[in-house]
């Protein structure tokens, strides 16, 4: 049986990742037998709220990748405007290609084929270094991120940034 198309490209991203790492972030499969399930560390980026902190989430891709995009969660807890209360990252590449029907994104902003894991990855760390407060994942988050910056937004990242060092490597 020959694999699918989706199989061979998510096995050469991979194969890429590790030949030529990408600073700011690592990624592998989350089970050796399964190429639509990998667990990406992100490095909290430096001269931000989040540098210091080890953050794990997953990337779920589906069959007909790269047609789709893939849907990521954080594992680690995060405090962020563009990262619901469940981990789910909600940026606008990750979204479903073609016309937003809110209006909100252009369709160039969106999922494109050419998109890759690195492409990806390199948006969500983007998107730690500066939230997108117009269009909030996490309403509490974002209003925080507003008002209060300095204050109780700094707090709860300070408290997931000390919490993903002492969980990183369990």
């Amino acid at each position: 049986m020959t694999e699918p198309q989706s199989a061979l490209l998510l096995r050469r991203q991979l194969a890429e990742l590790n030949k030529n790492p990408v600073e700011g972030f690592s990624a592998g499969l989350i089970d050796d037998n399964d190429l639509y399930r990998w667990e990406v560390l992100i490095i909290g980026p430096p001269d931000t709220l989040y540098e210091g902190g080890v953050f794990k989430a997953h990337l779920t891709f589906p069959k007909d990748y790269p047609l789709r995009p893939p849907k990521m969660r954080f594992i680690t807890e995060i405090w962020h405007p563009n990262v619901d209360k469940n981990g789910d990252v909600c940026i606008s590449i990750l979204h479903e290609p073609g016309e937003d029907k809110y209006g909100y994104e252009k369709p160039e902003e969106r999922w494109l084929p050419i998109h890759t894991v690195e492409t990806i990855m390199i948006s969500v760390i983007s998107m730690l270094t500066d939230p997108n407060g117009d269009s909030p994942a996490n309403v509490d988050a974002a209003k925080e991120w507003r008002e209060d910056r300095h204050g109780e937004f700094k707090r709860k990242v300070a408290r997931c940034v000390r919490k993903s060092q002492e969980t990183a490597f369990e």
